[in-house]
């Protein structure tokens, strides 16, 4: 049976308001390998994960994005396959990318997190996501996404944490909902704005990122 997980990235993160979200990374192909391993292991193929902003100043949180689990990899392989989620560094001083690990498989020296070894396991590769991008989809998350955990969990509280603590399960009937809800709230979008935008994801915006230095 397919069921879901949700979970509150770290206060301070928030893709619109706040800091960059490197983990999990939303895009063609969704990936989400350096933070919250008991997440990552509880998740099995099929499975949909989706994730709320963090706690910022005025404010409210929202349900940033959701994917299908399609793969669970090591981060080895991923340093292979994926070197656009490589750590480094943005030119505004961000951290960006998911992948722990350097060219040799040693911790990255832009990942601090303690207990390496636990967080190697269970890198996520994921599929059909759904990212709520554009500024009038963030707003209208912000204003429902209280209402909208209240109400599919039947449980009450003043901020997401509350309702969810730091991550919960859901059951099939729930990720349904949940999804629907995030779709009803995307913008539609032309053919010229998909265009663009997977132009934009192909790219990755290298002019945006420093190479990883390997140790």
């Amino acid at each position: 049976m397919r069921k879901g997980l949700i979970f509150i990235t770290r206060s301070g993160y928030d893709p619109d308001k706040g800091k960059h979200v490197k983990d999990p990374s939303l895009g063609n192909t969704p990936t989400f390998g350096g933070c919250m391993p008991n997440v990552r292991k509880q998740a099995q193929i099929g499975d949909s994960i989706f994730f709320i902003s963090g706690k910022i100043k005025h404010y409210s949180q929202y349900i940033i994005g959701a994917f299908d689990v399609a793969e669970k990899i090591h981060a080895n392989e991923a340093y292979q396959r994926f070197p656009e989620h490589h750590l480094m560094k943005r030119t505004d001083g961000e951290l960006t990318g998911n992948i722990i690990v350097d060219g040799i498989g040693e911790q990255h020296f832009l990942d601090n997190h303690n207990k390496f070894e636990n967080r190697l396991e269970n890198y996520i590769v994921g599929e059909n996501p759904i990212m709520l991008s554009e500024s009038t989809e963030i707003e209208k998350a912000r204003e429902g996404t209280l209402e909208m955990l209240k109400t599919l969990l039947n449980k009450d509280g003043k901020i997401p944490r509350d309702i969810v603590g730091r991550m919960r399960h859901l059951n099939e009937e729930q990720v349904k909902k949940l999804k629907a809800w995030l779709k009803s709230l995307k913008t539609p979008e032309t053919r010229a704005a998909r265009a663009i935008r997977l132009e934009k994801e192909a790219r990755k915006t290298p002019q945006y990122r420093i190479q990883p230095i390997l140790f």
